[in-house]
């Protein structure tokens, strides 16, 4: 449970978000061709879980999908 209190708080969703931009602009910039489209492809899944406040593997860790229920279930 503390994996996914850590992802659903704002640092954990800003760490989310910044490291999928980064996938995307490496993948898209440096690696280029295929694998960095793959990359970038990649990249989206924590762009888009951090920014729609979701935790993808908060469900195999027995929490919550959505960033409220967890923060809301951690009080």
């Amino acid at each position: 449970m503390g994996f996914a209190r850590f992802m659903s708080s704002e640092l954990g969703r800003r760490l989310r978000i910044v490291a999928g931009l980064a996938l995307i602009v490496v993948g898209l910039v440096s690696v280029g061709g295929t694998g960095g489209l793959i990359l970038a492809l990649v990249g989206a899944v924590p762009l888009l879980a951090g920014a729609l406040d979701v935790c993808l593997f908060a469900p195999l860790l027995g929490a919550p999908l959505k960033g409220a229920e967890v923060r809301v279930k951690a009080r």
